[in-house]
């Protein structure tokens, strides 16, 4: 399935009826499972209904970081990006992609 950046907000956890979505790389992961963290009120909601690359790279929760733009980082940090991507596909299955 393809969203939107718009389409993927409505999966931020607010509806109790949606499930919970969190895209790194463009794939678009159902994380619902991990509620307790991408729920409201969780460790890492903020990243829920969005592309969370560059904020994982960076090992970081601002907002100005929750994005999907990889551009400037480091070796180290798409290496840190590509550890967030194994453990989240051993985790959460795949659902879609973000398009623009």
């Amino acid at each position: 399935m393809d969203f939107t950046a718009d389409q993927l907000l409505q999966y931020n956890g607010t509806n109790p009826s949606n499930p919970i979505y969190v895209a790194i790389k463009g794939r678009v992961f159902d994380v619902t499972t991990g509620k307790s963290f991408y729920g409201p009120g969780g460790s890492y909601a903020m990243f829920a209904g969005k592309d969370a690359s560059r904020a994982l790279a960076k090992m970081s929760k601002n907002d100005e970081d929750i994005s999907s733009s990889l551009h400037g980082l480091t070796e180290k940090e798409i290496g840190v990006l590509d550890d967030w991507e194994k453990k989240f596909e051993a985790k959460y299955p795949v659902v879609g992609r973000v398009v623009s």
